[in-house]
């Protein structure tokens, strides 16, 4: 693990801040602290840390606002979320403040590292962002885009991820169950309805037509199939 790798850690509950710290210290990372989303931008702007570890509920301004700010500020890297609730997440989902992922709380530290693991071996180890090609289209899990035919098509946090774990098994029948452990976590209290959802909003982006999927197709009483042969 390269020493230098460099995380800004937002969080203002003392306790837990202390624990991420020293976990992510003793897998060799250099931690960043902050307990204030002022704070926080300063310290991010000024290091531009690989990653930002942020609080969605932080004294002073909202986690979302930090975003919001470090990205028109021109932070470009990965900024994942921690979140208290389910509610919190709806948020994360239906405005992007330029999240890149989160995190739901109370979060296994196995699980954390594991997740920033994965993202710096993407990002880092490769000159250019992750992206993965099908058909006309190009897929940017980093920054949400799905591009189209030169066109830019946002995704929401969730479509990212779903799309993401597709291209990742391709002509694979992937059941229910297996995708909604994969995008919403150990503890997600979802139901199958939500996650059909997601499919259908995402068909649209990527289909020509959506009732008739090309790609993310059905696969009646078990799940779907991404097909794609190249």
């Amino acid at each position: 693990m390269n020493k230098e790798i460099k995380i800004a850690l937002v969080e203002d509950d003392e306790n837990l801040r202390f624990l991420v710290a020293e976990r992510l210290q003793s897998e060799g990372y250099k931690v960043l602290e902050a307990d204030n989303g002022t704070d926080a931008e300063n310290i991010i702007l000024e290091e531009q840390p690989d990653i930002v570890l942020l609080d969605w509920m932080l004294p002073g301004q909202p986690g979302s606002q930090v975003c919001n700010n470090i990205r028109e500020k021109g932070y470009d890297k990965l900024i994942i979320m921690m979140t208290a609730k389910a509610q919190d997440v709806d948020k994360i989902e239906a405005y992007n403040f330029g999240v890149s992922d989160y995190i739901t709380k109370p979060f296994n530290m196995d699980v954390l590292v594991a997740m920033i693991d994965n993202k710096i071996k993407f990002s880092l180890n490769s000159e250019k962002p992750e992206s993965y090609r099908f058909a006309n289209m190009e897929h940017l899990p980093n920054t949400h885009l799905l591009i189209r035919d030169n066109r830019k098509i946002e995704l929401t946090i969730l479509e990212n991820r779903i799309l993401l774990y597709f291209l990742k098994n391709k002509n694979k029948v992937i059941n229910r169950e297996e995708l909604m452990m994969e995008v919403w976590g150990y503890n997600a209290d979802v139901n199958t309805r939500t996650l059909d959802m997601h499919i259908v909003r995402l068909r649209k982006k990527i289909e020509t037509n959506a009732d008739s999927p090309q790609y993310l197709q059905t696969v009646r009483g078990i799940g779907y199939k991404f097909v794609y042969n190249q």
